[in-house]
């Protein structure tokens, strides 16, 4: 997406628990704050979130303090040399993969933020519902 961001938080099945786009100079951080207070909101069983190491420093005392969530960040060890999967930071990568088959996600099609998100919960709604027609089937 040209100068927007799309920070999403998904379950250990890879499936969209909350969605947010934002403008590509909005930090991490900043907009990880407004995706916690989401997903307290929306999904208050949750206690736990992986993040990867943009959200490290005093995100995890706000997860912990303001929303009564743990966020464990999984780093990339020193010592490994080029690509290395992260365990569970592959969870959001693959969902992302899954968004992309969907040919309005894959340009930058949409002038305002919601309806960039409106359109990644749609491309959501329609990998869920194949999966549920081929067990189905």
């Amino acid at each position: 997406m040209n100068g927007r961001k799309r920070h999403i938080v998904v379950d250990t099945l890879g499936l969209l628990l909350t969605v947010m786009v934002t403008a590509a100079s909005v930090t991490d951080r900043d907009a990880a704050k407004i995706l916690l207070a989401r997903l307290r909101e929306r999904h208050w069983r949750i206690t736990l979130v992986w993040a990867d190491g943009g959200y490290t420093g005093r995100l995890v005392d706000i997860a912990r303090d303001l929303f009564a969530l743990t966020l464990q960040v999984v780093r990339r060890s020193d010592r490994a040399a080029g690509f290395v999967v992260l365990p569970k930071r592959w969870l959001v990568e693959r969902t992302f993969a899954w968004l992309m088959h969907s040919r309005r996600l894959a340009r930058d099609y949409e002038r305002r933020t919601d309806t960039a998100e409106a359109m990644i919960h749609w491309s959501m709604t329609m990998v869920m519902s194949r999966r549920l027609a081929r067990r189905a089937g």
